[in-house]
């Protein structure tokens, strides 16, 4: 199939996602803040992926073949926070998963392990692991367009129909992680291991207070910035950083072992952070490294049977 025409794999999952969301945002509509925005918002982002294939069309080479399917990562920016636009309209599940980590653990994992660490040692390190959650990606995702250019369809195909599975199961099960539940009971209630419902709060409430550390270090002050901007009430679980981490420490792993072993570190600490700083549950790592297991075998044989047979016929 010459690649010069139709759509890329990521592109054809990014019009699916696109048409399921809309579907809910006409069956929730008068229950929405902002519907007519959210539905012209998916209208321009139709508009531009049908553009960007005629200016590949009209230039086929690798250059604009990346354009098309980086376009489509980087929209993720946009349906991240658009989880919470659905998800805030139903009850609330912290006090379950709260009660669970009291329950399995005796304690709240995300309160105690700031505490017992609380230096800038710690902090910063933590917060380092955190913010390279992106460049991660990046690196990974422009490792293969330089060097395997041939499996770069199908490594952007798999990192964002993963993205879209976790935004998906975000919208269905509506935890906000401690960052945002704590402050929203109180820390009396999680000190008396007290976890009340709070139904729809988050639908009126989304105000995040700083998070625990080192407040004036470097990567302490970067990752606060960058939560402030784009953190929502929302995808708490399972927890989407890890999960995703941990699928492109596997795609690193199968294409360049030094690569892989440069990036074990960020991806360590990047784990420990997200329950340091308070943004998940112990549980939702451990759901983050279970799922991004079934995930990547899931997405992986998904490409196989739908986009396997396609081939890039580029002429530079």
């Amino acid at each position: 199939m010459d690649s010069t025409k139709g759509l890329f794999a990521v592109e054809s999952i990014s019009l699916i996602y696109n048409a399921l969301t809309t579907i809910m945002i006409l069956i929730l509509f008068p229950r929405m803040d902002h519907p007519g925005t959210m539905l012209l918002e998916r209208a321009g982002i139709v508009l531009l992926t049908f553009v960007l294939i005629y200016m590949y069309r009209k230039y086929p080479c690798r250059l604009t073949a990346f354009v098309r399917m980086a376009v489509q990562m980087a929209f993720l920016a946009y349906w991240y926070p658009d989880t919470f636009e659905f998800n805030r309209l139903f009850p609330n599940l912290d006090h379950f998963f709260a009660s669970a980590e009291q329950f399995l653990f005796h304690c709240q994992p995300s309160v105690e392990f700031s505490e017992w660490l609380p230096s800038m040692w710690f902090s910063e390190p933590f917060n380092l692991g955190y913010f390279a959650y992106y460049p991660m990606i990046a690196i990974v995702t422009f490792y293969y367009f330089l060097f395997r250019f041939e499996w770069f369809e199908k490594i952007s195909f798999v990192l964002v129909t993963s993205f879209f599975i976790y935004y998906l199961i975000y919208i269905l099960i509506p935890v906000a992680g401690p960052q945002f539940y704590f402050p929203a009971i109180g820390m009396d209630n999680v000190v008396a291991q007290h976890f009340p419902a709070i139904g729809d709060y988050f639908n009126h409430n989304d105000i995040l207070l700083p998070g625990p550390g080192f407040e004036h270090g470097f990567f302490f002050n970067l990752v606060e910035a960058s939560q402030e901007v784009g953190e929502r009430p929302t995808a708490a679980f399972p927890s989407s950083h890890v999960g995703i981490s941990t699928i492109v420490m596997i795609m690193a792993w199968r294409v360049n072992r030094k690569l892989c072993a440069c990036l074990a570190p960020f991806y360590v600490l990047l784990c420990c952070a997200t329950v340091y700083i308070q943004a998940h549950y112990l549980i939702d790592v451990i759901a983050g490294w279970i799922s991004s297991v079934i995930i990547y075998v899931l997405v992986t044989e998904m490409y196989k049977r739908w986009f396997a047979s396609r081939v890039f016929r580029l002429v530079c």
